[in-house]
């Protein structure tokens, strides 16, 4: 029998010997390690070499405190040659990973002497830029992931990033600027995480209580103080008490749409009254009872926002905000829901002259970078003739569902044509159109009916759209990572602009058709899967949701 002190082991237990060298047990085992209650013939001490400072934790065996008992374990073969250093504290990785990610990381131990790893660790902090706005040092506090600002040179023919705002030249003195931020956010619903609990498997249970929850998730508002916030997966009873409360302590004024049905989360848009003011508030609600297509409570939230400076026109821009369907087999719900949005800003964003407002769209779009969703976004047409309805999203490799999309997607009753307006605005250009047409071409109707026929499955929409990120890293062409749990690790969040002529940051084809335009000055980095699990994925002790912020700071231009 050991001693009543050696019964206490646990995650806290620690062991210490000669005052300096320390041995813990609640932190990764290097695979080189043998026990001697794995194989018997093995006894201590162990050859382990001096240098070695790895992070190790208790071995499997250690589980059923029976097995352990029986082993051939004892304190009394720890000698000094058998000794480990506390973990380095660049080391921010806490609690247990899934068993997949341990595989995925597995003999990357750290081989560096102390003195070399501080070092290494001091010149790594010295090179990371402050999230928050005014490029404060980011704290130390243990997890803590740490992201930079990267700023784009407006000035150059080739889009360059800085790391250190710089002063933008372009501008000419008779453009007003108004420069503003705007973050897109899944702060994660708690009754979505308690029904999906085998996402989180990863993390420690405190950390997945909403008393423990909501104060980091208000915190890192704070911190990165955007101008306007999209927030997905805001559940209701937590805005009513305490979230839309707290942001109006913060200078924000709330709009809010809840889903239809049971579903108790909804999206919010909110926006300092010190920088805008409200326009109009629109919501839209992607069930329809009558169409068994749109049969999911899913919902849009569309603000037109007027910018509190002085211009010479009415200048006003258009803020979107949605959260689509997850289901990866169910394609044909997601572009019609993205329709649907669509639409809605088709009505509320033209201005007087005919062309349309800068437009900033944000949400989890439950797609991946490259997919025919994501692509119709950004180029503005998608012809879905023989797509597979499960590759609309791209989020499965090998989708399961195989049925194709049918022609066309959605019923008319809907009132939405497949240009993405209501149909009736539709209706008025077709007729101005086609009066036009029947006098150039009076005797070609056959000719233009086989044409419409044609053109059937294909989706237009009248924004040139260009997206904040690039979802890859230019150096590595490794992905950028905005969501991350124990099943995956993929990039479904996005913040999509009307970009300026000049906006040298935008992706080709980006057109000026709207009014002035949008520059992007900067935006906050984002991080690989590797970096997130440094962290023990998300949530964590200070990333309190499965999603990462999406930040970037824009310039109204006005000629």
């Amino acid at each position: 029998m050991l001693p009543r002190h050696m019964q206490r082991l646990g995650r806290d237990w620690i062991a210490h010997w000669n005052g300096s060298q320390i041995l813990t047990l609640n932190s990764p085992v290097s695979s080189s390690v043998r026990w001697a209650g794995q194989y018997p013939w093995a006894l201590f001490p162990l050859p382990v070499p001096s240098d070695f400072s790895a992070n190790w934790r208790l071995p499997p065996f250690f589980g059923p405190w029976r097995q352990f008992q029986n082993s051939s374990w004892q304190l009394d073969n720890f000698t000094q040659s058998s000794c480990f250093h506390l973990p380095n504290p660049s080391m921010k990785s806490e609690g247990e990973e899934p068993l997949t990610k341990k595989r995925r990381l597995s003999g990357q131990h750290d081989t560096s002497t102390p003195e070399e790893a501080a070092n290494f660790s001091n010149r790594k902090e010295a090179s990371c830029l402050s999230v928050a706005r005014n490029e404060e040092k980011c704290s130390s506090k243990k997890g803590t992931i740490k992201r930079h600002w990267e700023y784009f040179c407006q000035h150059s023919k080739t889009m360059k990033i800085f790391e250190n705002r710089e002063t933008d030249q372009s501008s000419r003195e008779s453009e007003a600027k108004f420069d503003f931020t705007v973050m897109s956010y899944n702060i994660l619903s708690q009754n979505l995480l308690e029904d999906n609990s085998h996402l989180y498997k990863h993390c420690r249970q405190r950390l997945l209580i909403w008393t423990y929850r909501f104060p980091n998730i208000l915190q890192e508002i704070k911190q990165l103080d955007a101008d306007v916030l999209c927030l997905q997966e805001v559940q209701e009873d937590h805005y009513r008490t305490e979230i839309k409360s707290s942001l109006e302590s913060l200078g924000y004024h709330c709009e809010y749409k809840m889903r239809t049905g049971r579903k108790p989360d909804g999206c919010a848009i909110c926006f300092k009254t010190s920088k805008f003011s409200l326009i109009s508030s629109n919501p839209v609600e992607f069930f329809r009872h009558d169409i068994p297509l749109l049969d999911r409570d899913n919902v849009g939230l569309v603000l037109l926002l007027q910018p509190r400076f002085h211009c010479k026109t009415n200048a006003a821009i258009c803020i979107a905000n949605t959260h689509l369907l997850y289901n990866p087999r169910r394609g044909d719900i997601k572009l019609t829901q993205l329709a649907m949005l669509l639409a809605e800003i088709a009505s509320v964003a033209p201005q007087k002259d005919g062309t349309f407002c800068p437009i900033i769209i944000c949400g989890d779009f439950n797609s991946v970078p490259g997919s025919p969703l994501y692509r119709f976004i950004k180029e503005g047409k998608l012809n879905y003739e023989g797509l597979a309805i499960g590759k609309v999203s791209g989020q499965e490799q090998f989708a399961r569902g195989q049925r194709i999309l049918s022609i066309p997607i959605w019923p008319k009753k809907l009132g939405i044509s497949q240009n993405c307006v209501y149909e009736i605005k539709q209706q008025q250009k077709e007729e101005n159109a086609g009066e036009k047409l029947e006098a150039a071409k009076p005797d070609n109707t056959e000719e233009i009916v086989i044409a419409s026929e044609k053109l059937s499955s294909k989706l237009q929409h009248h924004f040139k759209l260009s997206s904040v990120y690039s979802h890859y890293f230019p150096e590595t062409g490794i992905p950028e990572v905005t969501t991350c749990h124990s099943r995956s690790a993929v990039t479904v969040d996005y913040i999509f602009y009307s970009a300026a002529n000049d906006d040298t940051a935008a992706q080709s084809g980006a057109e000026d058709s709207f009014h002035g335009g949008l520059k992007l000055l900067g935006r906050l980095a984002l991080l690989t899967e590797k970096d997130l699990w440094t962290v023990n994925g998300l949530p964590n002790e200070n990333n309190s949701s499965d999603h990462l912020p999406l930040l970037a700071e824009f310039r109204l231009v006005e000629r």
